[in-house]
């Protein structure tokens, strides 16, 4: 049972270096996404990674009060939190770096939910 959860997250963190590597030589600013059993974690880091800029997640007090659990209208939440601030900063364009996780669900509606609210990305 073991083997397969390691498994399982390898394969996650093999699929995360590679988009890593092209959002790399893109460039652009950097909106990583962790997505826990309870909670989901976005920072958005410099263009090269160096140094995390901000972070907002579902742990935060100001949006652990907004939210019940973690679902799809808490993702959403968050992308308009990270959105906002994105434009608050000047940034025009982001690359999604999803970490190896599927585009669907919580990735999907946050990364729509950012996009929705004026971010390229």
């Amino acid at each position: 049972m073991i083997r397969i959860s390691q498994d399982r997250k390898n394969s996650r963190l093999r699929r995360a270096r590679k988009s890593r590597m092209r959002i790399n030589e893109s460039g652009a600013h950097r909106l990583s996404v962790y997505r826990s059993a309870k909670h989901i974690y976005v920072s958005l880091l410099t263009s090269n990674g160096s140094k995390v800029i901000t972070t907002i997640s579902t742990t935060q007090k100001n949006v652990k009060s907004k939210v019940k659990s973690n679902n799809i209208e808490s993702s959403k939440l968050i992308g308009k939190l990270m959105a906002e601030f994105i434009k608050k900063e000047k940034i025009n364009k982001v690359a999604f770096d999803r970490s190896g996780y599927k585009y669907h669900g919580k990735i999907k509606a946050l990364a729509d939910s950012v996009r929705e609210n004026g971010v390229k990305i």
